[in-house]
């Protein structure tokens, strides 16, 4: 009688609701007896997502992209800040070589990210502005510029970004960088929809020379916030901690939010991630703590390759070589040592800032991990299918593979259009899409990279998982309940086990199927030596660790003359319960996820098959998308 009668109670309320009728006294008055079925059914039990106040919305942005503002960008491309705005919200565009271009999936949130120097000189040149001109150099380089003569106008704009390496702005004119910089926060205003975009304001700063330790600044509020000042450049200084004392200022003069994401390591030739000041002196106390409080997240994966392992820091993982490049700084000026290459990567980060918190008691290396494009064409466009390159000049046409992408003094350290990589997106756990929510996020860390696939990921870590939370079909409401999340670090231990953790992916729907799910765990020994171990803690098929413990590889179905694959293996969803099973309570511990793919075509394939175009035997036309999640942290009692 009960059950019949809850289902006809069950169907009055689904009517109710669809009529937009208050619900909750008629369900009372039509319960049979209010002793029978009190209160508390009503509340707890009719909707199990009632009451949440937890992150349950996954959001896909890009921290770092470049636009025809860019100095560098603008010689080179003429999509606007607000053409990559709409981009980004899925609308279609003109490409600067006349290509119709749109994303297969629009974005949730954009940051434009123009570099600071020169902000906005490109097209102020070209439209002739006032204030440009009103400087002899730039009425110098406006007369080349408008020549008509293409040798000129070329040898200008590499003038022009060379101009870029110089101590002081051969163009400085305050007025005319903070009009570009108010027309830009004003755009980003306008294209700024809570609830179904978020245009974050941001831009670049960059440092001295070819080593790459640049930041993307972004904040958190409007533009009558950011307004208060004009993008810092290295103009202003090319020291960072210069820049994270100006980011300080900004606060306490605002009582605005702001923070800063270093770039991919992996060309700053042994100085991201390193263990000194700027000026090459050990590390301080306050210069580790300035880091800590403006960098909560690093960008792990791009375009210029991926950061997160090297396979000669990390010889047993057989996934470490992804996308590498390592044969020099970002300009191709100093050839990279394996001495160098402990401090470019995200993983020795971590054990790295294990280590300088024992030393100096702050962690400066407590960072998320997310991936972004760096694009300089005005698009995040990613997807393999879709993928416009680095720079203008290698949009998609036939041979754009073996074009260069970058020149170098050495032609051994220069970079061509095959070794590009098709990447990579940020993903926050977010609680609305608005700019403070998504914002908060990146500070709290919970934010997640990728290749370019859209992998959904939930990680947790705690005390008191047990196997049978796998089961939930709701993972992040036991959590949340029961431990952190990814960006987090452990409650303190209380009793003689060991942290357990929950962790869940779910497929891209159009990209690959679940290969595995792998927990990387690094530490710091007592002496001071570091270790890390890559767990495979679930994967598809009836696969079993071989001898060795390693898992045998999940397989391949990618037809690259087609530029097509199959899912006929791999999984689309794994979800596990782990236990470490080699914890020390004694020593200081991160742990993080990478999610793998089962192997699907590479940008270059269906690149070859779109032109009819044979490339070297040497050009990969396989890759594994993956995704890096931030860590969780355990740290010993005192």
């Amino acid at each position: 009688m009960k059950s019949t009668l809850k289902r006809t109670c069950a169907t009055s309320v689904v009517a109710l609701i669809a009529f937009g009728t208050p619900v909750l006294g008629q369900v009372q008055d039509m319960l049979p007896d209010k002793d029978d079925v009190s209160q508390k059914f009503v509340t707890d039990h009719f909707s199990p997502h009632a009451g949440r106040t937890f992150p349950t919305k996954l959001l896909w942005g890009d921290t770092h992209l470049h636009t025809e503002v860019s100095v560098d960008a603008g010689t080179m491309t003429t999509v606007s800040q607000e053409d990559a705005f709409r981009f980004a919200r899925g609308e279609e565009i003109t490409t600067t070589h006349g290509l119709q271009a749109k994303l297969g999936r629009p974005l949730d949130w954009l940051v434009v990210s123009d570099h600071a120097e020169m902000y906005g000189l490109m097209p102020q040149l070209l439209g002739g502005d006032p204030e440009v001109l009103s400087t002899p150099q730039g009425k110098a380089w406006y007369d080349e510029l408008t020549s008509g003569d293409t040798d000129r106008v070329f040898a200008t704009a590499m003038e022009i970004v060379a101009s870029l390496s110089t101590d002081t702005p051969p163009i400085d004119n305050p007025k005319a960088t903070k009009n570009a910089w108010r027309n830009y926060t004003a755009l980003a205003d306008q294209y700024n929809d809570p609830g179904r975009f978020s245009a974050l304001i941001g831009y670049e700063w960059t440092s001295e020379g070819g080593d790459n330790i640049h930041r993307n600044v972004i904040f958190r509020d409007d533009a009558s916030m950011a307004n208060a000042v004009v993008p810092f450049s290295q103009f202003d200084s090319k020291n960072p901690e210069d820049l994270w004392r100006h980011l300080a200022d900004f606060e306490e003069r605002t009582g605005g939010d702001v923070l800063a994401i270093p770039h991919n390591g992996n060309l700053s030739n042994g100085r991201l991630f390193s263990v000194s000041n700027f000026d090459e002196t050990p590390l301080t106390e306050e210069n580790a703590r300035l880091r800590a409080r403006f960098e909560p997240v690093i960008e792990t994966t791009q375009i210029k390759g991926d950061s997160e392992a090297h396979p000669f820091l990390s010889p047993d993982d057989e996934f470490a070589d992804f996308d590498t490049w390592d044969a020099s700084n970002l300009n191709g000026t100093e050839a990279k040592t394996e001495e160098m290459l402990q401090y470019e990567y995200s993983r020795e980060a971590y054990k790295t800032g294990l280590l300088l918190e024992e030393q100096l008691g702050i962690n400066p290396y407590k960072v998320g991990q997310i991936g972004s494009t760096d694009a300089h064409t005005g698009m995040a466009a990613v997807e393999e299918d879709n993928f416009f390159g680095k720079h203008s000049g290698v949009e998609p046409e036939p041979n754009r593979w073996e074009h260069l992408v970058i020149e170098a003094p050495d032609p051994l350290f220069s970079i061509y259009g095959w070794q590009q990589a098709s990447g990579g997106y940020a993903a926050v756990w977010a609680t609305e899409n608005t700019r403070a929510a998504i914002f908060d996020a990146l500070e709290r860390r919970e934010v997640y990279g990728t290749t370019g696939s859209r992998i959904m990921v939930r990680f947790f870590g705690g005390w008191n998982f047990g196997a049978e939370d796998a089961l939930s079909r709701l993972p992040a409401d036991l959590g949340y309940a029961k431990g952190v999340p990814m960006g987090a670090d452990l409650p303190a231990r209380n009793g003689d086990g060991a942290p357990n953790f929950l962790v869940a992916a779910l497929k891209d729907p159009f990209s690959g199927n679940l290969d595995r799910v792998q927990v990387i765990k690094g530490w710091l020994n007592a002496d001071g030596s570091r270790g890390e171990k890559v767990f495979d803690v679930a994967w598809s098929g009836d696969r079993a660790p071989e001898a060795d413990g390693k898992l045998p590889p999940v397989g391949n179905t990618v037809d690259v003359a087609n530029a097509t694959w199959t899912n006929t293996i791999g999984a689309p969803e794994l979800i596990t319960y782990w236990q470490d099973p080699d914890f020390d309570p004694d020593v200081r511990a991160f742990y993080y996820v990478r999610v793998i793919e089962i192997p699907t075509p590479r940008w270059t394939a269906y690149e070859a098959k779109r032109f009819g175009v044979t490339m070297d035997e040497t050009v990969p036309m396989i890759t594994t998308e993956r995704a890096y999640t931030s860590p969780i942290w355990y740290t010993p009692k005192e």
